[in-house]
């Protein structure tokens, strides 16, 4: 019965803790935010595997420091005159390239410099696979009043999903140039996901403006590469984004998580510089074959501020962010989260595992051990399942559901312990019959008080008592009514002495009283009341009957009727057996 109660009771103290980490917001986003960095660790570890290997179909021309420098020292000024990339996109063109992508903004018209923005504008006229990008903000009207975007910009989706995006809903954006906003439907939105440690570990498939979805620059590069033409999109009830035979799954803000390649640097990099001369003809170092590729154009240079944090990396250009998004497209190498609902209920799994090996197996170290191993399996598990299942085993809730488990499953298995080793040390000190203490008790006892009554130079009394003609009384009436009686007598003892007195039983139907710090005037007192206590009482014995017994009784004090214990002992028996001989119902 006990161990019910303790098993129920741990499980309560089980329920209550897990429902005070799973209802406590700020404990939650603390655990989200270390369950990242498990993420952030697992993809290190893969990356340093060689595990994932990027695309050779991607490049990237970066506006590097070296082409910053450049471009000051020749044309004095940045951002770049835009026929300089309709020079570089006709360039590219000769060699059949997949995509032409600027993770680069082209806002505003540059007074000085309309025949430029015409000749860039021309050239998305000219091309369809020519891509740039535009960003979306929050940007109040009093600043700007958003504008209406051209419908083409926009795509359909219809969301079957528990996703609102409402943390991906913008309301302004700012317009690049209306001549290629005219000409071009290759336009993505470039807005990030960070988490809320700044890191950036996934990305928006889509955002919404004004009540409309619009894509992102990498999901219009990659579907150009996939030769997907659709423009409806579907989101289903487990909030799989649909392209085609692939699902691409969203994270609870609408953001698919990406799977990284590598450190920054991972992806083939070639400075726009080289390109600008080639294009001029000059003597350059460029020998890169562009023929099916995606060519990306982003910036790099600190100077120019496109530097975010990855789970790679401190350092990571956004350009080669686009490019590991475009990446993910082509291989259909998004991660996949485990929802929550999923991951509690693996936590509470794993949880009843260790709290069942804690409870089965008797050493503690062992238990430790096995219940460290069994989470250490988990760690495996989940690592291979991203590795080849791009799956997203949740690591935290699981290691403090764990924790729990184990922390609990002990206090029950202590209380367990206890109980048992308390029932225990109670057969082994307890007479069965009479439930007082047994004889082997009562000489450690009488030892122990020699020993503190020297040591404090005080006084201990003892009492030994014996049921008068008690083996006649069980000739008269049965063993059954002797044990009855010896219960009884027993009973009264206990209620007529102190707490701090030890009442035993010395062996037949002899019992004993120890009186610590009980002079003999006090326990001869004492003795009297219980022997008058005794002839009193009408004892019940089987079969309804009741009768009368007396008993007598010695009493012996240290030091003065001896300092050992034998010699206490000795001396109180002596004194019984005086009551005996006296005529009984009595006390020496």
């Amino acid at each position: 019965m006990f161990k019910k109660i303790s098993y129920a009771l741990g499980l309560i103290l089980f329920i209550i803790f897990a429902f005070i980490i799973l209802k406590n917001a700020n404990l939650n986003t603390f655990i989200d935010t270390i369950e990242n960095r498990t993420f952030d660790l697992r993809q290190s570890i893969l990356i340093n595997q060689g595990h994932k290997k990027a695309s050779d179909d991607i490049v990237i021309v970066a506006i590097d420091d070296a082409t910053y420098e450049y471009i000051l020292d020749t044309y004095g000024e940045w951002p770049l005159p835009r026929d300089i990339y309709a020079n570089i996109i006709n360039y590219l063109e000769k060699q059949s390239p997949k995509s032409v992508v600027f993770d680069l903004m082209f806002v505003k018209s540059l007074k000085s410099k309309n025949q430029a923005d015409e000749a860039l504008i021309n050239a998305f006229k000219k091309y369809n696979n020519i891509f740039t990008s535009m960003n979306f903000d929050n940007q109040s009207a009093d600043l700007r009043v958003p504008p209406d975007l051209p419908e083409r910009m926009s795509i359909e989706v219809k969301n079957n999903s528990k996703i609102d995006f409402s943390q991906l809903t913008f309301k302004n954006c700012r317009l690049i140039l209306e001549g290629i906003l005219k000409a071009s439907s290759n336009i993505g939105i470039i807005n990030v996901s960070r988490s809320d440690d700044g890191i950036l570990r996934k990305m928006p498939l889509v955002v919404k403006y004004k009540d409309k979805f619009y894509p992102q620059l990498a999901l219009r590069v990659g579907l150009n590469y996939l030769g997907e033409t659709q423009t409806n999109f579907e989101i289903d009830k487990h909030s799989n984004f649909i392209i085609g035979n692939r699902k691409i799954y969203l994270d609870d803000d609408g953001s698919a998580i990406l799977n990284w390649y590598g450190p920054a640097g991972t992806y083939t990099y070639i400075p726009m510089y080289q390109l600008i001369k080639a294009v001029k003809g000059e003597k350059t170092e460029l020998d890169y074959n562009f023929t099916n590729k995606i060519v990306y154009f982003g910036t790099t240079a600190a100077s120019l501020f496109d530097i975010k944090t990855v789970p790679t990396g401190k350092i990571y250009p956004g350009v080669e962010v686009q490019a590991t998004y475009v990446n993910n497209i082509i291989d259909n190498n998004f991660i996949r989260k485990v929802n929550k609902g999923y991951t509690i209920a693996l936590s509470i799994l794993l949880a009843l595992l260790i709290a069942s090996v804690v409870t089965r197996v008797s050493s503690a170290f062992a238990a430790s051990m096995m219940s460290l191993s069994t989470y250490l399996i988990y760690i495996l598990i989940a690592y291979y399942a991203m590795k080849y299942e791009n799956l997203w085993l949740e690591l935290i809730y699981p290691l403090i559901f764990s924790i729990g488990a184990f922390t609990v499953a002990y206090i029950v298995k202590y209380l367990i312990k206890s109980r048992d080793f308390e029932q225990q040390y109670i057969l082994a000190t307890t007479d069965g019959l009479t439930e007082l203490y047994n004889h082997r008790y009562f000489q450690e006892q009488i030892r122990m008080q020699v020993e503190q009554a020297k040591r404090y130079s005080s006084n201990f009394s003892l009492i030994i008592i014996d049921i008068d003609f008690f083996k006649k009384f069980n000739d008269t009436f049965g063993h059954q009514s002797g044990d009855a009686v010896l219960r009884q007598v027993a009973q009264t003892l206990k209620k007529n002495v102190r707490a701090t007195d030890i009442v035993c039983r010395y062996g037949g139907e002899e019992m004993s009283i120890i009186l610590p710090n009980t002079s003999k005037d006090e326990a001869f007192s004492t003795a009297q009341k219980i022997c008058e206590r005794v002839a009193s009482k009408k004892f019940k014995l089987t079969g309804d009957k009741e009768t009368h017994v007396t008993i007598s009784l010695g009493v012996a004090t240290f030091p003065f009727d001896g300092d050992t214990a034998s010699a206490i002992i000795e001396s109180a028996d002596k004194r019984l057996y005086t009551a005996k001989n006296s005529g009984r119902n009595q006390v020496k």
